[in-house]
């Protein structure tokens, strides 16, 4: 990403160029509605439930591609310049938006940096015992960006993001907050769903042959865990001493699962569990959300439902 900033600064001055000829940035939509601009799914589908038919919402990774690889395109910073609320996640991933906000057209554009909104409760990534470290790794602090694969993120997020709905639209302010509660009431009621499934298991230690984005929930329900990659290394390959590692931390704690994530092709924990003593274990996907596409949208897929469904993968694992 660092690379092509000085390419970005060229084309985002161009597209302002060019779009500020015809565009009347005080338009809204053709309801007049709000036009808010979101990175990723999980925030989209937020607003989605905070704004309801008050504002007209979109998400630049539509096409499925992973926030880490993502490169916002000529009409992707003409979306943004021309919103009138922008919301990304603020991790290393985004660090593109600083350069494109640099240009925007509406000048009452409201951007909102989730990680700065959820400060306190940001966690660097961790280095664990057989984790497999990438081999440019340097004392570079970095923090873990997947904010939202945690429930009390995501409360706090929306506690946030209605707040500034209702700075731009006052008159919706009291649909925004009811719309808010509500949603916080289904966010809580999974938190707790998850907290009971926790308390209850035999087991509080998930094995990930996989990187590992969940340092968030892990946290929020104090579940001990091992990976074979830090976060979401760009690492592809374990070596044979992680997977040793791995195998026999699922043969010191009997585990009948060993986790991997969506985008995974499931083959290093296949490896893992092919070199455990009883070769028996249950591969099973956690939903970490980088790849939901407009199709899945379309096919009514909401964040709740893919953390239900988390829910009940993390039981299969842990009971």
């Amino acid at each position: 990403m660092k690379k092509i900033i000085a390419l970005f600064l060229c084309l985002i001055s161009a597209v302002s160029t060019l779009v500020g000829c015809s565009v009347n940035v005080k338009d809204k939509t053709d309801f007049g509605k709000l036009k808010i601009v979101t990175t990723i799914f999980p925030i989209y589908d937020w607003v989605k439930n905070i704004a309801g038919d008050k504002a007209d919402v979109s998400m630049l990774l539509s096409n499925g591609v992973d926030i880490h690889s993502f490169q916002p395109s000529a009409q992707d910073i003409v979306k943004i310049s021309n919103c009138d609320m922008f919301i990304y996640v603020g991790g290393e991933s985004d660090s593109w938006v600083e350069d494109a906000l640099k240009e925007k057209i509406n000048k009452n554009l409201i951007a909102v940096n989730l990680m700065d909104v959820l400060k306190k409760d940001i966690k660097r990534e961790e280095l664990k015992d057989g984790m497999q470290s990438e081999e440019s790794a340097d004392s570079e602090i970095e923090y873990d960006e997947h904010i939202w694969l945690s429930l009390r993120n995501a409360e706090n997020a929306c506690t946030h993001i209605c707040g500034k709905l209702s700075e731009l639209d006052s008159k919706g302010k009291k649909s925004y907050e009811k719309n808010t509660e509500e949603y916080k009431r289904k966010l809580s009621e999974l938190d707790k769903k998850f907290i009971d499934a926790v308390k209850k298991s035999k087991t509080k230690t998930m094995v990930f042959g996989d990187r590992f984005p969940l340092r968030y929930f892990i946290e929020d329900y104090k579940l001990n865990y091992y990976a074979a990659f830090v976060g979401c290394s760009a690492e592809t390959e374990a070596s044979f001493k992680t997977i040793a590692f791995l195998a026999g931390k699922v043969d010191e704690y009997k585990l009948n699962a060993i986790y991997k994530i969506e985008t995974s092709d499931g083959k290093i924990a296949e490896t893992i569990k092919n070199n455990t003593k009883t070769k028996n274990q249950k591969i099973l996907t956690f939903d970490s959300m980088q790849s939901v596409n407009s199709n899945d949208v379309k096919n009514k897929t909401t964040y709740i439902k893919i953390m239900e469904k988390n829910l009940d993968v993390v039981k299969k694992g842990i009971q």
